[in-house]
């Protein structure tokens, strides 16, 4: 077909259609290969949210002269007709900007969803944030974006970008970094992040004077794309549930549980023992035996001096000594790696399974890897 100008419009991509949505006028065509654009900037597609972030992301993108377009992503049900959705596309309608919607939902069931369930019930603690970056927003949410003539794609994350590498935010409480380990190179050089040189009160002030109706929008710290949810409930509906034995490290059983895989090393709140002298954390799990082990915080089986990594992406050669984040906006930890082993200069408490292990040279992220038992 011949391909489509659309300035104003919004439009809702998935694999079979997609939908323009003008007041009232509702049309359905088969996909385009590639859509018209209306001038000779570089194009970038947005990842709007609809939170005050991807929104401020949009805006400076536009004041830098690029060709912006506003995308949202459906990636679980229920999300079609959301308040996420309605502001992503109010703040587009604010900037004069065309808007898309694509649906990922089989994507994101099938490339986060069912690794984060198969990685609790296997006992590991996984990071569904760095899938959902590496598959979704970088993943096919890139590989559509270019396939429609973009240049770039472009986030609301807290991260800085100079050439192709990645550094921390400016502001070092909303860094985001270590959730981007996992992108290889050519992700990340087709990818902008215009709020990693801003504070998070400085975004807002910016979307404040812009007139943009996120601007005081409270920040989302649910799961991602599926909100606002209790997580423990959220995986004992999908997990069974098997009673098994809380004990010390003499062996003696303290209490009882409803499923090991329900619980994380490092783990205080929700163990539901009452009568101990002093807090317990969870050491160790044995999914076999359906055993948690638990301590006090100044017991040696909490710590951990060496741990090994495996799926490794490292974005260059990492140098002999380098600093290393083993969860999110923890302070960084001098270490050395060798032979697929992290040993650090100080043991490190409560190190879990299947977590993120992230590779820093002062602010510059060097790539990561994923934890093992």
């Amino acid at each position: 077909m011949a391909h489509l100008g659309y300035k104003g419009a919004a439009i809702l991509v998935d694999k079979a259609s997609f939908f323009i949505y003008n007041l009232s006028v509702m049309e359905s065509r088969k996909t385009p290969q590639k859509l018209t654009y209306l001038g000779g900037q570089e194009k970038v597609f947005v990842a709007m949210s609809g939170g005050v972030d991807s929104s401020v992301a949009a805006l400076l993108l536009t004041k830098q002269g690029y060709e912006v377009i506003g995308a949202h992503m459906f990636c679980w049900e229920g999300c079609e007709n959301n308040v996420d959705k309605r502001d992503a596309m109010r703040v587009a309608a604010k900037l004069g900007i065309p808007f898309l919607i694509f649906d990922f939902r089989k994507e994101y069931r099938e490339r986060v969803y069912d690794y984060m369930v198969r990685e609790y019930d296997a006992g590991r603690t996984p990071n569904p944030d760095v899938m959902c970056n590496k598959e979704i927003k970088f993943g096919i949410f890139l590989e559509k974006a270019l396939e429609l003539g973009a240049d770039y794609v472009s986030t609301g994350h807290y991260v800085r970008k100079i050439g192709d590498k990645l550094f921390e935010a400016k502001d070092k409480n909303k860094d985001q970094s270590y959730f981007l380990w996992a992108l290889r190179p050519e992700q990340i050089s087709k990818a902008l992040f215009p709020i990693g040189d801003y504070l998070k009160p400085e975004i807002r002030e910016i979307a404040r004077k812009a007139g943009l109706p996120t601007a005081e929008k409270k920040d989302s710290q649910g799961l991602c794309f599926v909100g606002q949810v209790d997580f423990q409930d959220f995986l004992r509906e999908v997990l069974p549930s098997r009673e098994g034995a809380i004990v010390n490290s003499e062996g003696k059983v303290l209490g009882r549980h409803d499923g090991a895989h329900f619980y994380t090393v490092g783990q205080r709140h929700g163990l539901k023992l009452g009568g101990q002298d002093q807090p317990v954390y969870v050491a160790a799990r044995d999914i076999e035996t359906n055993t948690l082990l638990v301590v006090p915080k100044e017991q040696p089986e909490l710590y951990r001096g060496e741990i090994e990594v495996e799926n490794l992406n490292l974005l260059g050669d990492l140098p002999k000594r380098v600093e290393v984040r083993i969860r999110y906006r923890q302070p960084r930890h001098g270490a050395r790696f060798s032979g697929g082993k992290i040993i650090f200069d100080e043991p490190q408490r409560g190190v879990a399974a299947g977590q993120s292990a992230v590779f820093y040279l002062g602010e510059e992220m060097l790539g990561g890897g994923i934890i093992q038992a």
